[in-house]
């Protein structure tokens, strides 16, 4: 198909962003990537998608691929090198200066490593989902918070984008009031895949399997769930505000609902520059302005979260040398600090520049899933997470984002994620294991990192921060 003029209209500028996705929330494939009311350095972009062109739904290594018109096929191909078929069927122009005028946009799962290693089958697939739901769109919502400015930024690939031009500036130049739904509510008790005890048990393998030398660290997660009901878009609105993050998004797919307020960009690709911000060393917020600077402190000087972030900084170099010219792959921040509304994070930065024999789809593969929800080394890190983990991640530990067709991308690590579907919600937490982890401080940690997503979820707003740490933890134990 030959190259198409892109499409750009200036929109009123909202400081609000889901004021203008609220209307269409509820639409089949609407999804909202929102930058978290500008927290962090990163926050500027907020983009919002409906109606794709197409759309990609993988399960068991089978894909879908869903028209506009609902015409369906169904292929055994490689999902990954499906997308990047598809998306060289509409060649874009050189990027322009906003980060995306169309192309796929939604979620890779965890899971998804399962087609592109081999790996052992144990943990239960409890939930059945894709392992890509993808939407291939021609136009899109973008919100520069930075510029204070929106635009309306399409391909024009579609022939109903230009049809529905007008309609569209209206639309989101004037949105509408949202429809009411029903309000959305917790039905029952939450609980977790793992006792206490079960997850002493598996850090305890996960530290003989150290001290063996057949890995050097360990990601392992515990599976939170509790019956809802309601609307889910109210409860990503309301843990928007609990715990705003630069890669959150709301994602409405067929199969799923998606929640996630992460603060981890897995990667960004602008012009040919790779960077990945891979997140290792946490501790809670403080109490009070002395004890919040106090573990600021102490997370910057701790020699054990400083040595976890570096073995991720070291298997993040070698992912991108797959995909980076000769040369170019460079560590441009090493342990820098980064706040959240719950938590302290040590962060580092890994630049590098694509090949000019490599796409975007190459990077994605050459590094997925990322490092930093894995371990080291990955593969094996990936066998003793299938081994102890008792459920399959899922979305958890995957990646969302976007890729355009002009060869741009952006993705997070799809952590401090929740997941709904038929009236339950999960999510999962969880930590980086090494020889000298403590299994009492990372089993807190996981409960630190779910804050937010358990106050949303069982809150209960008497008690102070320590005090409700651990009414939740005797909640989960009995």
């Amino acid at each position: 198909m030959s190259q198409s003029i892109p499409l750009l209209q200036e929109l009123p500028y909202l400081s609000d962003t889901s004021r203008l996705f609220a209307p269409i929330a509820g639409e089949p494939w609407s999804m909202l990537l929102d930058s978290g009311d500008r927290i962090g350095n990163q926050a500027r972009y907020d983009l919002i998608v409906e109606n794709p062109m197409l759309s990609l739904v993988t399960r068991n290594g089978r894909t879908e691929v869903i028209a506009a018109d609902g015409a369906r096929t169904t292929t055994n191909e490689d999902p990954l090198r499906l997308l990047q078929s598809l998306l060289k069927r509409y060649p874009a122009e050189q990027a322009g200066p906003l980060p995306f005028y169309g192309g796929a946009l939604g979620y890779f799962s965890y899971d998804l490593g399962r087609l592109l290693e081999r790996l052992p089958v144990k943990a239960r697939d409890r939930e059945s989902l894709p392992e890509i739901a993808i939407g291939i769109y021609d136009w899109a919502v973008v919100v520069d918070h930075l510029e204070q400015r929106s635009w309306l930024a399409g391909s024009g690939f579609d022939p109903r984008t230009r049809l529905q031009w007008t309609q569209l500036e209206e639309r989101f130049s004037r949105p509408r009031t949202h429809t009411k739904t029903a309000p959305f509510k917790v039905t029952g008790t939450l609980s977790s895949n793992m006792t206490r005890q079960q997850y002493a048990d598996a850090f305890r393998q996960v530290q003989r399997y150290i001290l063996e030398g057949d890995c050097y660290q360990v990601n392992l997660a515990q599976g939170f769930s509790v019956t809802t009901e309601g609307d889910p878009w109210q409860a990503y609105q309301q843990l928007r505000r609990l715990n705003p993050a630069p890669f959150s998004a709301y994602l409405n797919t067929p199969a799923v609902q998606v929640l996630c307020s992460s603060p981890e960009r897995f990667l960004k690709v602008r012009n040919g520059l790779v960077e990945t911000r891979p997140i290792k060393g946490t501790v809670p917020r403080g109490a009070d302005p002395g004890e919040d600077l106090l573990l600021r402190k102490r997370l910057q000087e701790s020699s054990k979260d400083r040595a976890e972030n570096l073995m991720i900084v070291d298997l993040l170099r070698n992912d991108l040398s797959k995909s980076s010219a000769l040369g170019s792959v460079e560590v441009s921040q090493l342990f820098g600090l980064e706040s959240y509304a719950t938590v302290h994070h040590l962060v580092s930065v890994i630049n590098s520049r694509l090949a000019s024999n490599r796409d975007t789809l190459d990077l994605l593969r050459g590094c997925f899933p990322g490092g930093s929800i894995t371990g080291t080394p990955k593969l094996r890190a990936m066998e003793i997470i299938e081994q102890l983990e008792p459920e399959r991640r899922g979305v958890y530990c995957g990646s969302i984002g976007y890729i355009g067709f002009d060869g741009q991308m952006d993705t997070n690590i799809a952590i401090r994620t929740l997941v709904h579907i038929d009236g339950r919600m999960r999510f999962w937490a969880g930590g980086g294991l090494v020889a000298d982890s403590e299994m009492e401080a990372e089993y807190q940690e996981t409960f630190h990192k779910a804050k937010a997503m358990l106050q949303l979820l069982q809150p209960d707003h008497s008690l102070p921060g320590r005090a409700q740490d651990a009414a939740f933890q005797d909640l989960i134990n009995g």
